[in-house]
């Protein structure tokens, strides 16, 4: 994985993966910002009758949409990056593995949101259903940190794994290649979760996670 990582950072520079980080960066980024100011405009308008309201507003507006960088960052961002994946996936494939790129099947926009969408859906409800015992973990003291740690690992694993597998195998045979893998799945989610925690670093997270997937999937596929 290792080895993965640092030939993911080593093609940052091809034109593909930066024409992706700046779309996805982009999109990302108008997501909150529109999360912002939908907030903003609806504060703005039930403290009308406040003195200062337009401040409060503001202030209000601007916390929330920290916090929700915070805690959705990465939902947001594998979402969007899974619009894209496709252009990762195949620069990392025209450099490392050409003979699988020739025969690849491009994912139709519709599939890409699709599993995009399912992605940060996961996300969601695994983390909702999952909130009584972070809480309950609290008194451990890094408890709640490494169980949200290892629940997104497995996630974010199957979500990486998922953008390259579903360019070469039939959905059947991506359920037994699952089944077959899940143990480097979660190694390939712990890396790209600790990507996602590293200021700066985070913003690259995505792309980076996406061709770690790309290799881990042709050095594993039999």
């Amino acid at each position: 994985m290792f080895h993965a990582l640092l030939l993911s950072f080593g093609q940052l520079g091809d034109p593909a993966i930066r024409r992706v980080l700046a779309r996805s960066l982009a999109l990302t980024l108008a997501i909150f910002a529109a999360l912002g100011a939908a907030i903003w405009w609806g504060l703005d308008g039930a403290l009308a009758g406040w003195r200062y309201h337009g401040m409060l507003a503001g202030a209000a507006a601007t916390l929330a949409t920290l916090l929700a960088l915070w805690l959705l960052f990465r939902a947001v961002a594998v979402l969007v990056v899974g619009l894209f994946a496709d252009d990762v996936v195949a620069a990392v494939e025209r450099r490392h593995y050409p003979e699988a790129l020739a025969s690849a099947r491009a994912l139709p926009l519709h599939r890409s949101m699709q599993m995009g969408l399912g992605s940060a859906t996961r996300f969601l409800l695994f983390n909702l259903v999952m909130a009584p015992v972070y809480i309950a973990l609290l008194v451990t003291g890094i408890g709640t940190a490494a169980a949200f740690f290892v629940v997104n690992a497995w996630l974010l694993g199957r979500d990486l794994s998922d953008m390259v597998a579903s360019r070469h195998l039939p959905r059947a045979a991506m359920r037994d290649w699952r089944k077959s893998n899940g143990g480097q799945r979660f190694v390939l989610g712990l890396a790209g979760t600790g990507l996602f925690v590293v200021p700066l670093v985070n913003l690259l997270a995505p792309v980076l996670g996406a061709a770690m997937a790309t290799h881990l999937f042709h050095r594993t596929r039999p």
